[in-house]
């Protein structure tokens, strides 16, 4: 009986070989055979694949109450590429990693998160080969962004947001919409990108020139055309507004500063104007929270036929409804009552109208179709600003008289600055780069040398307006945050807003 059973045993392996060969593509294949006259049990086969791609084929065969597995292998499948997901462009999109460690940014902001429009990490390629204009019908590439879009106040304005009229009306300013998110976008991607190597320890010298260098790029600078709105400011604790590092100043962050970071982009002259305060320590979580609100409330009382003296009560509400503790005092958050919002024009980055972030009686009304941007600052200091430090900004005024000027360099400088910046904002380190502020119109021939006696006569005729940091008393802390809006027929797009703030 041994020597019968071992020959059975024997063809049954033969048999299942031979089975597992043909029905290689059946992953669900089972076959029962009848072992006697069909009282004995039935030998069962069965074929399964695990993750390896192997197939497994089980036997059972009774034989001395012993279970035989008799397992073979078949070559795995060639693995499947994952295919890239590409944009209308042809750009490959990725999905946001990197998760923005700064205090008080939006919960679910990542600094890469351009890498969903199919730009790299770091940025690199330009805002307008990503985007389109709004009336190019012959680009396959989506429109720039739309900014967030909030109705008008005031009950006279309800029927603004479906008003066909007002909608045909928007429809003529596609072009100057479509400037204004470009630089937009350009903004968002170059300040998210600065998010991630803004760290204490880094030279703030470093950090300008980075910035800015993303900045020319991504906008593709090109003189007055395209590029950058005005010089990045970094102003540190007591320090509000208007100061950036001049060659050879090697000032360093660090952990207990608070920083204002403020730059602009420019498109034919339509400026974005928007900032955030950088910090570190939680401390100071407060402080930059009520300026935070604020001008999230300035924001939101901001609109057409509003008066700016309510819009300046809307922000002071809520700024002074704020107090931070620092080193066992506990501080009121002021707001800087001497430093204001403003409206924003053509090469024009103080257009005229204030807004103010305190209550005033000024009855001045917002009107269609302005930009403003929407600036507040807080303080634990005295909220009043004055002028102090080394100058670092300088601006030619927009109706700069015409002055004979008698001495030569003076001319040489004026004639550089206008064929530069126009009536842009620029600052001293950028005279002195070997562009002079723009390749694309001096090319490695612009470094201006000796310059100072020049400024000084072009600043005392008149013809430009130095700017220098604004500072509070020593020993106190102040926050910006600021956004740009414009007040559109339907109504207001808040244009610089992101993920981030």
């Amino acid at each position: 009986m041994a020597a019968e059973d071992e020959e059975k045993l024997k063809k049954e392996e033969e048999e299942t070989a031979e089975n597992g060969a043909d029905d290689d593509d059946d992953d669900n294949e089972e076959d029962g055979a009848a072992a006697g006259d069909g009282d004995a049990p039935a030998a069962k086969k069965k074929k399964k694949k695990n993750c390896l791609g192997f197939g497994i084929l089980v036997t059972k065969s009774f034989q001395s109450q012993k279970i035989m597995y008799h397992v073979y292998t078949s070559p795995s499948p060639p693995e499947k590429k994952k295919k890239k997901k590409k944009t209308a462009g042809g750009l490959t999109k990725g999905t946001p990693s990197i998760k923005a460690e700064g205090r008080m940014l939006n919960e679910g902001s990542f600094t890469d998160y351009y890498v969903v429009h199919g730009q790299t990490d770091p940025p690199t390629i330009p805002g307008a080969n990503l985007f389109r204009d709004e009336d190019d019908e012959t680009s396959n590439l989506p429109p720039f962004p739309t900014g967030e879009i909030q109705e008008h106040p005031l009950e006279s304005n309800t029927h603004r947001i479906s008003s066909a009229e007002l909608r045909a009306n928007e429809r003529l300013q596609s072009n100057l919409y479509s400037k204004l998110r470009h630089a937009s976008e350009v903004h968002r991607q170059v300040r998210h990108h600065a998010q991630s190597y803004i760290k204490p320890g880094i030279k703030l010298i470093d950090m300008c020139e980075r910035l800015e260098e993303t900045n020319r790029l991504l906008v593709q600078e090109k003189g007055l055309e395209r590029g950058i709105g005005f010089p990045t400011g970094c102003s540190l604790n007591h320090v509000a507004a208007h100061y950036t590092p001049n060659v050879g100043d090697n000032t360093v962050l660090s952990y207990d500063d608070v920083m204002k970071v403020d730059f602009g982009t420019q498109i034919d002259g339509r400026i974005i104007d928007c900032a955030w305060t950088v910090s570190f320590n939680p401390k100071y979580d407060p402080l930059l929270e009520a300026v935070k609100e604020a001008t999230y409330a300035g924001i939101k009382a901001a609109g057409i036929d509003v008066r700016l003296c309510d819009v300046g009560e809307s922000v002071q509400e809520v700024m002074e409804s704020y107090e931070v503790e620092l080193d066992g005092k506990t501080y009121p958050v002021q707001c800087i009552r001497n430093l204001n919002g403003h409206s924003i024009g053509p090469y024009q980055i103080h257009a005229g109208k204030s807004v103010p972030i305190v209550k005033t009686d000024d009855q001045t009304k917002m009107e269609e179709n302005e930009i403003f941007a929407i600036e507040t600052f807080g303080t634990t200091g005295r909220g009043y600003i004055v002028e102090d430090l080394e100058c670092s900004h300088y601006m030619k005024n927009f109706n700069a008289p015409h002055v004979p000027l008698r001495i030569p360099r003076a001319k040489k400088l004026l004639g550089h600055i206008n064929k530069t910046f126009g009536t842009l904002a620029f600052c001293r380190r950028w005279l002195e780069r070997e562009d002079g502020g723009s390749f694309t119109v001096n090319g490695q021939k612009g470094l201006q040398e000796k310059y100072m006696g020049a400024m000084k006569n072009l600043c005392d005729v008149g013809i430009v307006q130095a700017y220098p940091p604004l500072c509070d008393v020593k020993g106190s802390y102040t926050a910006q945050y600021e956004h740009t809006l414009i007040l559109r027929p339907t109504c207001k797009e808040i244009l610089s807003k992101g993920d981030d703030y």
